[in-house]
Parts: structure tokens; sequence; C-alpha cells
């Protein structure tokens, strides 16, 4: 049954609440493990509870599990943004959420435990010459640059291992490379994902129905985009290849049928000649 006029959209809007809410359960489900400790450093720094001893156990502990929940939870629910994004809206959610997540778990698990050393690598690097280096503090700065950026190539990551039949090195290289050759939509990604995770500050409720998925939209939003762009420059290269090869091989047949012309009339002047 089709819903017309304002009862059709109001219908319509319904459903992509009950679609990104559900979607956005499930992601924090398969990362429960991960936010809870996540939650519970949250909740020492806001009321100053915990010594060093504490956050640092905490810190290890949401470090060892991300790369084997959060990662292939995000996997899957870029799998199931990815289908919304290009126009197949009609997918069953829950099913196709955990058929992204069996399908890419271990590429997202790798991809998980990779991205996290560079994360703790980079993080103690900040801290050391933002805090105790002062004389070096560019050298901090560089380093939280290089963190935002491979925060962005997270993305690019997942977006890749969803929309690609690659192995795992080529997922984290163009991943990467994609990210440095696509500094605006970089930028894009970054600024879309900074408005909704502010939001989700204000409004914490949120995070829980919707923040998660609709950052991963718009990342797949921006990739999608520069994939499409990358297809239609493959295309347009491979029509001016085709249009170039086809004129040379014009030109070729016309030199042969002047050769031919050529080779006619030396036959009919050495006749004239015996004649």
């Amino acid at each position: 049954m089709e819903f017309k006029g304002a009862m059709g959209g109001l219908y319509r809007v319904t459903e992509w609440i009950t679609r990104i809410a559900a979607s956005n359960i499930l992601w924090a489900l398969c990362s429960a493990p991960f936010l809870f400790f996540g939650l519970m450093k949250i909740l020492m720094l806001g009321t100053s509870s915990g010594g060093v001893n504490e956050q640092l156990t905490l810190n290890w502990a949401m470090g060892i599990l991300a790369p084997f929940t959060v990662f292939p939870a995000s996997a899957a629910l870029f799998t199931v943004v990815r289908k919304w994004v290009m126009g197949n809206t009609d997918v069953g959610t829950f099913r196709t959420y955990f058929q992204g997540y069996k399908e890419n778990y271990l590429k997202s698990m790798l991809g998980g435990i990779i991205y996290t050393l560079m994360f703790v690598i980079m993080y103690v690097d900040v801290t050391v010459y933002m805090t105790q280096m002062t004389n070096f503090r560019i050298v901090g700065i560089l380093m939280l640059v290089l963190m935002i950026i491979l925060s962005v190539s997270m993305f690019n990551f997942f977006s890749i291992v969803v929309h690609y039949q690659m192995s795992f090195k080529q997922v984290m290289t163009n991943s990467i490379l994609l990210t440095i050759a696509r500094p605006i939509r970089v930028f894009s990604t970054l600024i879309a994902a900074g408005v909704l995770a502010y939001i989700g500050l204000r409004y914490p409720a949120l995070y829980i129905i919707c923040i998660p998925t609709l950052i991963a939209m718009a990342a797949f939003f921006n990739f999608y985009a520069t994939y499409n762009k990358l297809q239609l420059q493959v295309e347009q290269k491979k029509l001016k290849e085709q249009e170039e090869a086809e004129a040379a091989l014009n030109n070729q047949e016309d030199d042969d049928d002047d050769d031919d012309d050529d080779y006619e009339e030396n036959n009919e002047n050495k006749d004239l000649k015996r004649i």
C-alpha cells in the first residue's frame, strides 16, 4: 500500500528513521565491549575519578578490543549505507548488516590492528612533543595533522572494503592514496563528521539513534562521488584512446590506398614506355 501526499512523506520519514536507528543499534551492539570501556573512561574523566593506572588500563582494553569489535562492526555498517547511497533502499537492514559483518570481518580486523597501532604511535608522539618536548612542538602539530588524515583514510578504508573485491594490501594502499589524492573530499568528510560529532556531544542520545550511521553515510557518499568521477575519467580516457586508435587505423588505410595508387600508376607508366 503506497501513501501519497503528506501521509506518504511522513511514512518515508519514519521509514528512514527506523532504518537508521536499526543499523545504528546493530553497530552499537557489535561494538559493545569497546564502547563499554570507552564510556567508563569518559565517566572517569568527567568525574575526575580513577588514577593514571586505571586510565592506562582502559586505554589498553580499548586498543585491544577495537580491531575485533569496532572495525568489523563499522565495515558491516558501511555495507548497509553503501546500499542506501547507491539507491538500493529496500534491502533488509538486519540481513545486509550481518552479511557484511561476515564477509568483511577478516580484512576489517587486520585493518583495525594496523590503524590502532598507528593511532597509538601517533598519539604517544603528539603527547610527548606537545607536553614534554616543547622545543619540537612543530613535530607534534605535524603528527596531529597526520592523525586527522589517518582518520579520514580509515573512512575510505571501510568504503573500499565493502565496495571492491581487493586484496588487503590493495585496500590499505588505495585508502591512503585516495585520501591524499582527493584533499577536498578529505575536508568535506572531516567537516561532516565533525559537525555530526558535535551535535552528538550536545545531545548524547543521538549517538545511540543515528550519529555513527549518519557519519558512515556522509563518508561513503563522498567516497562514491570520488569513485564515479574516477570511473568517468577512466571511460573518457578509454574513449579517447579508442578514437586515436581508429584515427591511426584510418590514416594507415589511407596511406595503404595511396601506396596502391602509386603502384598502379607506376605500372601504367611502365606499360606506356613498353608501347
